[in-house]
């Protein structure tokens, strides 16, 4: 999976964790608990599929860099390379 492919995936993601959000009306640079209620729990599960997927460990130390599309994608991008 390539760098321009990762944003979608991961909004896959966010959107099988938080059914409600729509993926079209997410702001790639906004925190996602500022735009939609992702709480702590969702963290953890967002962090478990990211595991899943992808196939890279998320500590929880790192769960800070996962709180937006870009910065979650900039994360994958870094440890997938």
């Amino acid at each position: 999976m390539n760098r321009e492919q990762l944003p979608r995936r991961v909004l896959e993601l966010v959107t099988a964790i938080a059914p409600d959000v729509e993926a079209d009306s997410v702001i790639p640079g906004i925190a996602f608990r500022d735009q939609f209620d992702f709480d702590s729990m969702d963290t953890l599960n967002f962090a478990i599929a990211l595991q899943r997927e992808f196939g890279v460990d998320v500590p929880e130390t790192d769960y800070a860099r996962l709180a937006s599309l870009d910065q979650c994608v900039a994360y994958l991008a870094e440890r997938l390379a």
